[in-house]
C-alpha cells in the first residue's frame, strides 16, 4: 500500500470518527503540496464542510489534529484556508523506499491471459525509397507506445503495413530497367533501400526532362504530363503489375527484398521491431472484397461510371470513394482490407494507429467504415496524431538535398556523440571497443529522447547540436547521470557496502532525501498516466524531473564519504533506486543507460 491510499484509509476514518459520516474514496483529494508551502501532500478539506457545518480553517484543523494522533504516517501539518498540508514521517519514506527497493521492475505491470490485446500500427514505409526524418519520429513514437502500453499491464502486438505497391514503386523499377544496368546492393555497395531510392529519383529527373522537352515543342505543362512516353510505360507496368505478369511480378520481388534488407538494418539499428508485418499487395483485394460486401448491404452505393462510394454528411461528413470506375483501390480500401486480416489474425480489443496529423480526416472516416462493417474496435479506434518534424536549415545535407535520410542522420548523431565526448573526456580510459559503443548509446539516446521529450501533436524542429548537450533537458544528461550513479554503487561495493533488504527506519531524513522518494514512487503513477494519455513525453519529462532533483542532492550531500554508516546505507539505497527508475523509464522510450561514461 502506497502512502497515498494509506492517508486515504485514515482520512475516512477521521471524518466516520469527527462527524460520524461515511465518505467514498472519489471524494478524497489528495495532490502534491505546493513548493511554496511546507508539507509532502495536501489534503482538500472543502467536499467535507457540508459534514463538519464548520468553516474550511477549523474543519481542516480537526482532521490534521486526529491524522497527527492515529495516523504514523503524519509528522506534522499546517493549515492554509481550506487546504490540509500533510508533513510524512521520516520512517513512513524509508518503508516506501524498502518497497520500491524489493520489486525489480517498480511501476511496470505484466500482462495476463485475461488483459486486453492492443495493437499498435507505426512505420507504415512505401517501398521506393529508404526512411526518412519523418518515419523516424513516427517508429520512436510507435515503439516508445507499445513499451508504455504493455508496462500498463496490456498484451500488446506492434504491427507495420508496407506500402509495397502502386504507380510510385513501378517508377523505380522502370528507372532501374531502363538505366541501372543490372545494378545490385552488392555490385554498388549501396543499401537495397538506398539503391532503390536513388532509381526513384532518377525516374523522377528523366521524366521532368522529358516535360521539359515537349513543353519546348510548344505543349502545355498538361498536355506533356498526358504525353509523356516515361508515365505511361510505368502506368502500363502498374497494368501488368495488377494482371500478375511474371516478369514484372519478378522485378518488383527482386527490388522489394533489396528494400526490406535495407529497411531491416535501419530498425535494427534505431531499435525497433515488429511481432507482425502487413504488406499491401496483400491487403488491398481483401479490401475489394469488403467493400463490396458493403455495397450488397446497403452501406454504400455506387455512381454511375461504376466507382463505390460511402455517403457519411448522416455523420456530419461528406462523400467519400472507396473504389474508382476502373475498379482499383484507394488508401481507404486497403486500410479496410488490413483491418480484416488483423482480425481475422488477432482478437484486437483496441487499435492504435500511429500516422502524421495531416492524415485525421482519413482516421475518422475509417472508423466509421470499419465500425459499419461490423468491426468491434472500429468505433473505438485510436489514432495517435503526430506533428511535422524538421531540421534547422543547413545543418545536415541529404543526398537529394531535401529529405533528410534516417541512416544518415543516426550515422551523424553517433559521430558528433563521440566528437563531444572526446572533448569532455567521458571517452577517457576505455578500450575503443567500449568507446564506439557508449557513443552509440549517446548519439541514439540524444536523437530518442530529443524527439520524443516533445509532445507528439506539436510540431518540432529537431536540432542534432542542441541534443547532445551534456547539460539540460536532454538523453545526454540523464545518461550521464545513470552512469554516475552506477560509479557510486561500484565504489560502494568495492568497499564491502551493500544495501541491506531492508533499511532502518530510524533516521531522520532532509527534505530533498524525502523530496527524492516522493518523485521515485511517482514513477508508476507516471506510466499510468502516460498510458490514459498515449503520452511518451509524460515519462521523458518525468526522468528529467527526476534526475535533476537527483544531481542537486549528490551535489550537496555526501554519500560515499558520509560518516554516519547508517545514512551512508540509505544514501546509496536512494541512488540506487533512482537510476533502476530513470534504467526502467528510458527503456519504455527505447533508450539505453550507459554503466560507464
Amino acid at each position: 500500500m502506497n502512502i497515498e491510499e494509506k492517508l486515504i484509509g485514515s482520512v475516512i476514518e477521521g471524518l466516520k470518527s469527527l462527524y460520524g459520516q461515511e465518505v467514498g474514496v472519489g471524494q478524497i483529494q489528495l495532490q502534491k503540496t505546493k513548493k511554496e508551502f511546507e508539507g509532502h501532500l495536501t489534503l482538500v478539506v472543502f467536499p467535507f464542510l457540508k459534514l463538519s457545518r464548520k468553516g474550511p480553517e477549523q474543519t481542516a484543523q480537526e482532521i490534521g489534529e486526529y491524522l497527527q494522533a492515529n495516523e504514523p504516517a503524519v509528522a506534522n501539518f499546517n493549515v492554509i484556508k481550506g487546504f490540509l498540508n500533510l508533513t510524512i514521517a521520516s520512517a513512513t519514506w524509508i518503508e516506501l523506499l524498502n518497497n520500491i527497493h524489493a520489486d525489480a521492475n517498480y511501476g511496470i505491470t505484466t500482462a495476463t491471459d485475461q488483459s486486453p490485446l492492443v495493437m499498435i500500427e507505426y512505420s507504415s514505409p512505401n517501398t521506393n525509397k529508404p526512411l526518412h526524418l519523418g518515419h523516424v519520429r513516427n517508429n520512436l513514437l510507435g515503439n516508445a507506445l507499445s513499451n508504455i502500453m504493455a508496462a500498463n499491464g496490456n498484451k500488446v502486438v506492434k504491427t507495420n503495413i508496407v506500402n509495397d505497391r502502386g504507380i510510385h514503386i513501378c517508377k523505380s523499377m522502370l528507372a532501374w530497367k531502363k538505366y541501372g544496368n543490372g545494378e545490385t546492393p552488392e555490385t554498388s555497395g549501396k543499401k537495397g533501400d538506398h539503391l532503390v531510392g536513388d532509381y526513384y529519383v532518377s525516374f523522377d529527373k528523366h521524366y521532368k526532362a522529358e516535360l521539359a522537352d515537349l513543353m519546348n515543342k510548344g505543349l502545355s505543362k498538361e498536355e506533356a504530363e498526358a504525353a509523356s512516353p516515361l508515365m505511361a510505360e510505368a502506368r502500363e507496368m502498374l497494368v501488368k503489375w495488377e494482371a500478375g505478369d511474371s516478369e514484372v511480378r519478378e522485378l518488383w520481388q527482386m527490388m522489394n527484398q533489396w528494400v526490406y534488407a535495407g529497411f531491416d538494418e535501419t530498425y535494427q539499428r534505431m531499435g525497433v521491431g515488429f511481432d507482425q508485418i502487413y504488406y499491401e499487395s496483400e491487403t488491398y483485394l481483401e479490401g475489394k472484397d469488403k467493400v463490396m460486401e458493403g455495397l450488397e448491404k446497403g452501406f454504400f452505393y455506387r455512381k454511375e461510371d461504376g466507382s463505390v462510394w460511402a455517403d457519411l454528411t448522416a455523420e456530419g461528413l461528406d462523400h467519400k470513394l472507396l473504389l474508382r470506375a476502373d475498379g482499383t483501390s484507394v488508401y481507404m480500401t486497403q486500410d479496410i482490407g488490413t483491418a480484416k486480416l488483423r482480425f481475422a489474425d488477432y482478437p484486437i480489443n483496441k487499435m492504435i494507429y500511429v500516422v502524421g496529423n495531416e492524415q485525421n480526416y482519413h482516421f475518422q472516416v475509417l472508423s466509421i467504415l470499419l465500425d459499419k462493417l461490423g468491426f468491434d474496435w472500429g468505433k473505438d479506434l485510436v489514432h495517435f496524431s503526430y506533428g511535422m518534424v524538421e531540421l534547422p536549415e543547413g545543418k545536415m545535407k541529404s543526398r537529394e538535398g531535401t529529405v533528410v535520410d534516417a541512416d544518415d542522420l543516426m550515422e551523424e548523431m553517433i559521430n558528433t556523440a563521440k566528437e563531444t565526448s572526446q572533448e569532455l573526456g567521458k571517452l577517457d580510459g576505455l578500450t575503443q571497443l567500449e568507446a564506439d559503443n557508449i557513443a552509440r548509446i549517446v548519439g541514439l539516446g540524444a536523437l530518442k529522447y530529443f524527439i520524443l521529450k516533445v509532445d507528439a501533436r506539436k510540431n518540432m524542429t529537431f536540432n542534432p547540436k542542441e541534443s547532445i548537450d551534456f547539460n539540460g533537458n536532454t538523453g545526454p544528461f540523464i545518461q550521464y547521470t545513470y552512469a554516475r550513479i552506477q560509479s557510486v554503487l561500484r565504489k560502494a561495493a568495492e568497499s564491502g557496502l551493500a544495501i541491506p533488504t531492508s533499511i532502518p527506519a530510524t533516521i531522520e531524513l532532509s527534505e530533498k532525501e524525502e523530496g527524492l522518494i516522493q518523485l521515485i514512487a511517482d514513477f508508476g503513477a507516471t506510466v499510468k498516466q502516460a498510458g490514459v494519455d498515449y503520452s511518451p513525453s509524460i515519462i521523458a519529462n518525468y526522468i528529467y524531473d527526476l534526475v535533476k532533483e537527483y544531481n542537486q542532492f549528490y551535489h550537496d550531500f555526501s554519500i560515499l564519504r558520509e560518516e554516519n554508516e547508517a545514512m551512508k546505507v540509505f544514501r546509496i539505497a536512494l541512488s540506487a533506486n533512482v537510476a533502476k527508475v530513470v534504467r526502467l523509464g528510458m527503456a519504455l522510450l527505447g533508450i539505453e543507460v550507459p554503466n560507464r561514461m
